[in-house]
C-alpha cells in the first residue's frame, strides 16, 4: 500500500469516529500508559497489520506498535498478532477504526488464500474485481494480494474493459476495440467480454489483450481456451465462488476473477486487550 494515501484515508476515518474529541477518554491523562494486545478470535489469514502503526502514528507519535505476525500469515483463534504500547487515551481512541479495517482486510485475505489453495498446482491466477467498498478499494485490493491473489484493474482509468453495454453502444466488438485502440496509447490494455462463441470468434479477430468468458460452464471455457491464440490472455468470470473453483481449475484460463473476494466477506473477528497498571479492559 502507498503509505501517504493510506494515512490520508486513515485520517478521514479517525475524524469521522472521534469528531471533536473522544468523550470517553477524558478519564485518562498523559501519565496513563499501558500495553494492548490484538488477538485473532478465529482462524484465518491476517492483512493490514501496518495500519496499526500508521494510524497510531497519526494520533500520537510516542505510541509503539510491534507486529507479532506478518501480512499473509495464517493465525489461529487466540493468537496474538500485534502489541501496542503507549498512552492509554489515544490507544483507545484508535482501536475501533483500526480493528474494523484489519478485520475486513483479514477476511478478504483469508477467502483469497482459500481460493488460491482450491486451485492447487494450477497456473490459473485468482484476481479481484471492482466490486469493492467505496473508499476502501486500496485496502481491499491489498488484502487480496496478501492472501496470494492478484489485482485486476484498479479502476476505470488504468485498463479498458469492453462489456456488453459498451459493445452494444459501439455496434460491435470490432468497432469497440478499434475505437479504444485509436484513442489510447500502446500501454493501455484492452479486455473484451464475450458471452457467445460468435462473439469469441469476433473478439479473437479484433486482437484485444484479454478475452473474458462471462458466465460460461467449465466445459465451454475449456473448449474456448483452445480457440484463443497464446498472445491473448483469457479470464473466467461470473458467479464463480470457492465452492465452484475445483470445477474451473482445469479449464486452461489464465485468470479467474471473483467479486465475492471483496463484496461478500464477513470480518475475521479480533479483539484488543488493554493492560493498565495491572488492570485489564477487554475491548470488543
Amino acid at each position: 500500500m502507498n503509505r501517504l494515501v493510506a494515512e490520508k484515508a486513515l485520517r478521514d476515518f479517525l475524524i469521522e469516529d472521534i469528531g471533536e474529541r473522544d468523550a470517553s477518554s477524558v478519564i485518562f491523562n498523559d501519565s496513563d500508559t499501558g500495553e494492548a494486545i490484538v488477538r485473532a478470535k478465529a482462524e484465518g489469514v491476517v492483512a493490514g497489520l501496518q495500519l496499526f502503526e500508521w494510524g497510531y502514528h497519526l494520533l500520537d507519535t510516542s505510541i509503539t506498535v510491534e507486529p507479532l505476525k506478518q501480512d499473509g500469515d495464517r493465525v489461529i483463534a487466540g493468537e496474538a498478532i500485534v502489541r501496542i504500547t503507549g498512552k492509554v487515551a489515544p490507544i483507545l481512541s484508535g482501536e475501533r477504526v483500526f480493528l474494523n479495517l484489519v478485520q475486513r482486510m483479514s477476511a478478504i485475505a483469508t477467502l483469497t488464500r482459500n481460493c488460491v489453495d482450491a486451485l492447487g498446482a494450477s497456473t490459473t491466477r485468482i484476481v479481484d474485481t471492482r466490486k469493492t467498498t467505496p473508499g476502501l478499494r486500496m485496502f481491499e485490493k491489498y488484502a487480496v494480494r496478501a492472501g496470494g491473489g492478484f489485482n485486476h484493474r484498479n479502476g476505470l482509468y488504468d485498463a479498458v474493459m469492453l462489456k456488453d453495454n459498451h459493445i452494444a453502444a459501439a455496434g460491435s466488438i470490432t468497432d469497440a476495440v478499434r475505437k479504444v485502440r485509436s484513442a489510447h496509447g500502446h500501454m493501455m490494455m484492452v479486455e473484451v467480454e464475450v458471452e457467445t462463441e460468435e462473439q469469441l470468434v469476433e473478439a479473437i479477430a479484433a486482437l484485444p489483450d484479454v478475452i473474458m468468458f462471462d458466465n460460461q460452464t467449465p466445459d465451454t471455457m475449456k473448449r474456448w481456451t483452445q480457440l484463443v491464440p497464446p498472445a491473448i490472455r483469457t479470464e473466467a468470470s461470473g458467479g464463480i465462488d470457492l465452492k465452484k473453483l475445483a470445477d474451473y481449475k482445469n479449464t486452461g484460463v489464465d485468470v479467474i476473477s471473483i467479486g465475492a473476494l471483496t463484496h461478500s466477506v464477513s470480518n475475521l473477528d479480533m479483539s484488543m486487550n488493554l493492560s493498565v497498571s495491572q488492570k485489564e479492559a477487554i475491548i470488543q
